[in-house]
């Protein structure tokens, strides 16, 4: 994975998380420009919002980071818009990168899926609206493998989301789901 260039359109380098042995996997939409500089998912201002979200149910981001499986739709940056802003992967680089997420899964047999942003929330449970899945638990299936999804918005600062109602509260109660859920309490965090 970590040599792929099949899509021209991506900025390299790829970024993946560490080779974390869980049951609990964590899929964003795909790194920001800062990331592969960092060399890990979420290592900015998303990531920031995204470890308090999970500081909440115990886990700060070493402890996250050392036990949760990190992947992504895709796993380079797409680059910038002409008019501003992270450029949305297009369908083939979705499909590009989809090998090595259907691998990983495969691979972990998680338990508990967190897809975190409408790009991640729509490659296992179908998205209209937000206020629809968030807050919820679905039965998905990938890879040949069926697991729990719990999805969350995705924490840019670009979006107010979840900073609002019903937002605010939807979180909160996916958050809970998730400590709630035995594959997150399997991993030994404070309840």
């Amino acid at each position: 994975m970590l040599q792929c260039t099949l899509c021209p359109g991506m900025v390299r380098p790829v970024v993946a998380g560490p080779a974390v042995t869980s049951s609990v996997l964590l899929v964003g939409q795909a790194p920001g420009d800062k990331e592969g500089r960092l060399g890990r998912p979420f290592a900015w201002t998303a990531g920031k919002t995204l470890f308090r979200w999970f500081e909440t149910i115990g886990a700060d981001e070493q402890q996250f980071r050392s036990r949760v499986y990190m992947a992504a739709v895709c796993r380079c940056f797409p680059g910038k818009k002409p008019a501003g802003g992270d450029r949305v992967p297009n369908n083939l680089e979705i499909a590009n990168c989809a090998r090595w997420l259907d691998a990983e899964i495969d691979l972990l047999r998680p338990r508990l899926l967190i897809p975190v942003g409408k790009l991640a929330i729509s490659q296992f449970v179908p998205l209209k609206r937000l206020a629809d899945v968030i807050g919820h638990a679905a039965r998905v299936e990938r890879a040949g493998h069926a697991m729990d999804a719990i999805p969350l918005p995705h924490p840019s600062g670009a979006s107010t989301w979840h900073q609002q109602e019903p937002g605010k509260r939807l979180l909160e109660q996916a958050l809970i789901l998730i400590a709630q859920h035995p594959a997150w309490r399997s991993l030994g965090r404070k309840q």
